[in-house]
Formats: structure tokens, sequence, C-alpha cells
């Protein structure tokens, strides 16, 4: 079970950040151009907000069986490295970048204007978008680093 929630969480990530994306660019375009917020706009924040539920829940599913968080509870702090990583930064920032987004989605749901629909999408969720870019274990990062496609 491990392995197959470890390559669908690497997977879905794409998801998300492309979801991320176009969502963002799709606000940019409404608030600049003070389009009409319709109904694709609308399914498009529903489902980005969807898509990064769906990651948090399979990323807390790992978070509970992964053994290097294991590693980390028995250790604590002085284990360092990715165990320190995945068992604090990682978790920490994606939650607080999820809370974000979700707060936008719901903002920009409330919202009677349309141009203030786009704009609490375009802020809220270029946020969490930056904070998910920090909190994501690129083959580069000096952290703990990930390949960019995992398999099985």
């Amino acid at each position: 079970m491990y392995t197959t929630l470890l390559f669908l969480h690497s997977l879905l990530r794409w998801l998300v950040l492309a979801s991320l994306l176009y969502a963002i660019v799709r606000a940019y375009r409404g608030y600049t151009g003070q389009l009409a917020f319709s109904p694709a706009d609308n399914l498009v924040r529903h489902w980005t907000a969807t898509l990064t539920h769906i990651q948090l829940t399979i990323g807390f599913t790992l978070y509970f069986i992964s053994p290097i968080i294991e590693s980390f509870r028995q250790q604590g702090i002085q284990t360092g490295g990715q165990a320190t990583f995945f068992g604090i930064i990682h978790i920490s920032l994606m939650l607080l970048a999820i809370v974000l987004i979700s707060i936008g989605s719901s903002i920009a749901k409330r919202q009677p204007a349309d141009r203030a629909k786009f704009r609490a999408m375009l802020i809220w969720f270029s946020v969490g978008l930056l904070i998910i870019f920090l909190a994501i274990p690129w083959p580069f990062s000096p952290l703990a680093n990930r390949p960019y496609f995992r398999l099985f």
C-alpha cells in the first residue's frame, strides 16, 4: 500500500501544479481583462481546490505509514536530513499552502463581483503555489530530493 500511495502522491503533484498554474493564468486574464467569472472559471476554482485536498489526504496517509517519518518519530529532530524535511518542513508547508488555497477558493466563491473573484483566486492560489514550490522535494534540493517521476 505504501508504494502505491507514494506513486499516486508523486503523480498527483503534477496534476495539482498544472491545475494551480491553469487557475492562476485564468484568474490573471479574468482580473486584468475584466472578464465575467464564468461557470468554467468556477469549475477550475472548485477542481483545483479539490485536487489539493485529495493530495493532502494521500500525503497525510503517507505521513502516518512512512518509514522515514517513523524514524523521525523515534529519533526526533536529531535525525536531520530527509527525515526532518518530511517530518516537519514538508508537511507544515504543504498544509499551510492547502489551507491558503482553500481560503482563496472560499473567498472567490462568495465574492459578489467577478473581478473580486478573480483577484481572490489570483492572490491566494499564487501564494499557495509559491509555498508548494518551496516544499516539494525537487531532485536538486539539498534538504531532501526525489525524482521528478517516481515509479513503483
